[in-house]
């Protein structure tokens, strides 16, 4: 039997973050050029039934049975056995390897999850479409982050831009002038968690204020799609700029993000904003010309690594 490879991509949020919390819109995209890959391929003297995965990024080589219940990884397995109601499967070894920092705001646990569940299931000889796919790996979010919005797993199930607002259906954005974006990650782990409910805690010390701030940046988000839709997206980097002075507003950026933010200003990007939950993470800078340069002045001021995605309706993996 061969083995079965499947690579799924990251994600950012170009605009939208925290607001989408209070009804507002976000908008999100895949980032390709880093992702995460599962191999599944069979376990020729392995017993029926026995699964052995294998995460050299986070040391781990064990069988899935020896792993908590509610462990992600497991639970991307066990989610395509539950629902498919098998008694037994082939015995297999699963390698899961990740490019995707992990607590980034990019999407890492959702991307590899996608994967698993992808491989797991070609595996088996289970056809799944992205919608299902994307509803295993909502259930799968659920055991990382809680309550998630959907938007990781649906960006990267479907590997679209798309448009957000709670409660309403995903919108698959249709995009008229690809543009790229460079991603500078600080080094700094994010904590969406810890993030969210400090915003949550000074929204309901301030909530017409905190209300006020989450209305502008959802004007900017729907802004921002009809560039998007339009043409022009040169015109998305005052955006980001407003966008980003609103999230220190809100106490989720942090003296490292608003450094990397200015140096890239300054080295010629045409806007740039934290992008993901904050207080962590990375940053994101529209960008046009003098790449290089730029991508070098943002590690000189110590950004960790950055990369270059473009915004496109472009399929890359398909």
């Amino acid at each position: 039997m061969p083995a079965f490879s499947v690579t799924s991509p990251g994600k950012i949020i170009l605009f939208g973050e925290h607001a989408v919390v209070y009804g507002e819109p976000a908008i999100a995209t895949p980032v390709f050029p880093t992702q995460a890959k599962a191999i599944v391929s069979a376990r020729i003297q392995g017993k029926p039934g026995e699964i052995w995965i294998e995460a050299p990024d986070i040391s781990l080589s064990t069988s899935i049975d020896k792993l908590e219940k509610n462990h992600p990884l497991r639970s991307a397995i066990q989610i395509v056995i539950g629902d498919k109601d098998l008694d037994q499967v082939p015995s297999c070894n699963i390698q899961v390897i990740s490019e995707i920092p992990p607590s980034s705001g990019m999407g890492s646990s959702a991307a590899i999850s996608i994967s698993i569940i992808r491989a797991f299931s070609a595996f088996l000889g289970i056809r799944l479409n992205d919608e299902q796919v994307s509803n295993f790996a909502y259930e799968v979010e659920k055991i990382h982050h809680g309550t998630p919005s959907g938007i990781d797993n649906t960006v990267i199930s479907y590997q679209k831009p798309v448009y957000y607002r709670k409660g309403n259906p995903f919108e698959f954005l249709e995009i008229a002038e690809e543009f790229s974006v460079l991603i500078a990650y600080s080094g700094m782990p994010g904590n969406t968690r810890e993030a969210v409910e400090g915003v949550r805690a000074r929204w309901q010390k301030e909530p017409d204020r905190y209300n006020q701030i989450f209305s502008r940046m959802g004007e900017i988000t729907q802004e921002a799609k009809v560039i998007i839709e339009t043409g022009n997206p040169d015109h998305l980097g005052s955006l980001m700029n407003e966008n980003h002075e609103l999230l220190q507003e809100i106490g989720v950026s942090t003296p490292e993000l608003d450094q990397l933010v200015l140096e890239a200003r300054n080295a010629g990007a045409l806007g740039a904003k934290l992008s993901g939950g904050g207080l962590g993470g990375h940053i994101i800078a529209l960008v046009k010309s003098n790449i290089d340069y730029i991508s070098r002045e943002l590690e000189k001021k110590g950004a960790i690594s950055t990369l270059i995605t473009p915004v496109t309706n472009r399929d890359f993996n398909r």
